[in-house]
């Protein structure tokens, strides 16, 4: 009898993309794959461990698990699997935990799916991994999320992915191109490269500072395959987004013109305090190269509100900074206090209720920079890649340079890139044609 399994998904577009591919050895006469709220013998679940919240996330998701079925076996993976595995078999009922090398071994490890009384941790020293797995997504008729680099060798203060992923590695261009080739025969048309830090892509060994290849190399590779029409950027650090990928862009036949560019605070001294990479005349004049070039691109953020030591003035510096600057909208993180991070233990700490507001005033500024965005491009010409879920009697999609659009429901434009004139925004916030 078949063993029936389910999977599930924290965080972020990396963690998709692997899901889906661990998840893609169970196609076999084993194990039958379920949705994740029905029944089944075995939940997977592949964690995150960015914000405190996803942490909390996980505990709810496994008691949720145990009111569908209180014998079944339960697996965490991912980032929180490989940094807090004692925390979470000690407070979860969790029955199986696999570090960052392990999960994608998980077939061989549900031979035996015995519950007991406590259940055991399979995890390497994240200093000892150096090897790649390639991932990609399919689950989606539309789109794949596409895996082309994994780890990160920067020291931000706030940040575990370091300690859950390990060092910066990537896969082989030769590879990646096949993956794109499969991907795009499965009738899928656009595809987003992800990765912990995609810009710095070519890196294979942490004891050396040469790369095989660039990010510049793999947008110039991927942007001749004719088998797909659309490939997409997750995001790219400031500092690794250099103008000759900016230039490139403006005349790809592929690369949308939509980037997603972590800031994360417009104060040059927090910048300094988290260590990061760049300071904010670097940033500004990374978005100005990006309008200049491509009017029409769609610029996101990420942004983190209260961290330590950020007063009121140095907050002011940062919402004005967002504020003159030429941006689509934005991603808010209020500071999460991560162990084994140097700013876990910083000194002048943001009261949480300060945190809260900067967060909310920061979420009503991207709102007006999103709706300003979505006024520009009333009247252009766009192409959207129309998705494949009846929304409420509507089909939705999105422009190539991000914007989100709908029309009332019609099956023969699912999986279609139809080019539309931009009318009107509706009262949800979409764009209409």
């Amino acid at each position: 009898m078949k063993k029936r399994i389910a999977f599930t998904t924290l965080g972020c577009k990396l963690n998709f993309a692997e899901t889906a591919t661990i998840s893609r050895e169970f196609n076999t006469n084993k194990f039958k794959k379920v949705d994740f709220d029905k029944t089944a013998d075995i939940y997977v679940i592949n964690t995150c461990s960015v914000t405190e919240n996803a942490d909390k996330k996980l505990k709810k998701i496994v008691k949720d698990t145990q009111k569908i079925n209180k014998e079944a076996f339960v697996v965490a993976i991912g980032c929180y699997a490989q940094l807090q595995p004692e925390q979470i078999i000690s407070t979860t009922g969790v029955d199986l935990v696999l570090g960052t090398k392990e999960k994608f071994k998980l077939f061989n490890y549900l031979d035996d799916i015995k519950k007991n009384d406590v259940g055991k941790i399979f995890s390497c020293d994240i200093d000892q991994l150096e090897s790649y797995q390639s991932s990609f997504s399919l689950d989606d008729r539309t789109r794949s999320f596409l895996k082309v680099q994994d780890g990160c060798d920067y020291k931000c203060t706030y940040c575990t992915i370091p300690k859950a992923r390990g060092v910066s590695r990537s896969d082989n261009l030769n590879n990646i191109i096949d993956n794109v080739k499969k991907i795009a025969s499965n009738g899928i048309k656009e595809i987003i490269l992800t990765g912990v830090n995609i810009g710095d892509y070519g890196k294979n060994n942490k004891n050396s500072k040469s790369y095989e290849n660039t990010f510049f190399d793999l947008i110039k590779a991927l942007d001749e395959i004719n088998e797909i029409n659309r490939i997409r950027i997750s995001s790219i650090e400031p500092n690794l987004l250099k103008n000759e990928i900016i230039e490139f862009i403006s005349n790809s036949r592929r690369i949308v013109p939509h980037f997603h560019i972590p800031l994360q605070s417009g104060s040059d001294f927090i910048l300094k305090k988290m260590k990061r990479r760049y300071l904010t005349s670097l940033y500004k004049s990374r978005i100005i190269k990006i309008k200049e070039l491509i009017p029409n691109a769609c610029i996101g953020a990420d942004v983190i509100v209260g961290f330590p030591g950020e007063s009121n003035d140095e907050f002011i510096k940062t919402y004005n900074f967002i504020n003159h600057l030429p941006l689509s909208y934005l991603h808010i993180f209020s500071f999460s206090e991560r162990p084994n991070t140097a700013a876990f233990s910083m000194k002048d700490v943001i009261p949480q209720n300060l945190r809260t507001k900067r967060s909310k005033m920061l979420r009503i500024l991207s709102a007006k920079k999103r709706r300003s965005f979505y006024e520009s491009q009333i009247g252009k010409n766009v192409n959207v890649l129309l998705e494949s879920e009846n929304k409420m009697g509507y089909i939705t999609g999105f422009s190539e340079n991000y914007i989100k659009v709908r029309t009332p429901w019609d099956p023969d434009l699912v999986n279609n890139l139809k080019k539309v004139k931009l009318k009107q925004i509706d009262p949800d916030g979409y764009l209409r044609f």
